[in-house]
């Protein structure tokens, strides 16, 4: 009976070790401190880059004026309330907004060519329009810009690896990692990893998730077609993979051990 007892209590140890065995060990954000505040950029904006798709829209006291600026991408009329409404085209036809082609440029309605690459949201909407009324065409016009295709990637040490888009323009580098699934157990949370294309060309810029300091990054805010990289522990993969394959094999033999005394009995 005490034998019985010693093999099952064994068992069941086994069975809570191997459980333990994928739990996480990192804390984010563990130098933070309650009831401190730290500061955040509210009004930190996307920036343009080639291949971005635009939706621009361009409105004004008199709706028919603003007819001929919105002309991309569907049809225009005046809604019952006064303002400019779009309705998508069919299908096919022609694809919705604006695409910024390799030189950094649109082809925007009446204005022509337009280089907008760099150029934050608010410097865009700034810029048609200064075009606007330098041309006489409307007095006070009003513009609004948003991106149709932002998206980053993330790869690595995460529950789903993928490209990912949203809406709008704001993500953040904890938000991008939290919509592909968390870190995995064997994920670097000091090793995280942003590759940003810029006018230098590519930069790769490392974070540690368990600081603060990475609200002050300025991959913080994701940019469109960020690379989000999680490392991998390397050095550890085998000997936490060493270690699983021990306890699934005392559990097979304590499996058989108590199959055979049953058998025996």
């Amino acid at each position: 009976m005490k034998t019985k007892r010693f093999l099952w209590a064994s068992l069941l140890a086994v069975l809570l070790l191997s459980s333990c065995a994928s739990r996480k060990s990192f804390v984010y954000l563990n130098d933070m401190d309650m009831g401190v505040e730290y500061q955040f950029d509210v009004k930190k904006e996307a920036v343009v880059h080639r291949d971005d798709r635009l939706s621009i829209t361009v409105s004004c006291k008199n709706p028919e004026l603003a007819i001929p600026f919105n002309m991309q991408g569907g049809n225009f009329h005046i809604g019952a309330d006064g303002n400019v409404v779009s309705s998508d085209i069919s299908s096919g036809v022609r694809e919705k907004g604006y695409r910024v082609d390799v030189d950094g440029n649109i082809d925007f309605p009446i204005l022509g060519t337009l280089h907008v690459e760099g150029l934050k949201v608010s410097e865009l909407t700034d810029l048609i329009k200064r075009r606007i009324i330098e041309g006489n065409y409307i007095k006070d016009p009003l513009v609004s810009v948003e991106f149709l295709n932002f998206k980053y990637t993330v790869l690595g040490a995460v529950g789903n690896n993928g490209t990912f888009s949203v809406n709008g323009d704001r993500v953040t580098l904890i938000e991008a990692i939290a919509r592909a699934g968390d870190l995995t157990s064997k994920a670097r949370v000091d090793r995280v990893a942003v590759i940003r294309e810029t006018e230098r060309g590519r930069e790769m810029y490392m974070h540690d998730l368990r600081s603060k300091d990475v609200f002050d990054s300025p991959c913080y805010y994701l940019q469109q077609n960020d690379i989000v990289y999680v490392e991998p522990k390397y050095k550890k993969r085998d000997a936490e993979d060493r270690g699983w394959q021990i306890a699934t094999t005392t559990l097979s033999l304590a499996s058989v051990i108590c199959s055979l005394i049953w058998a025996l009995r």
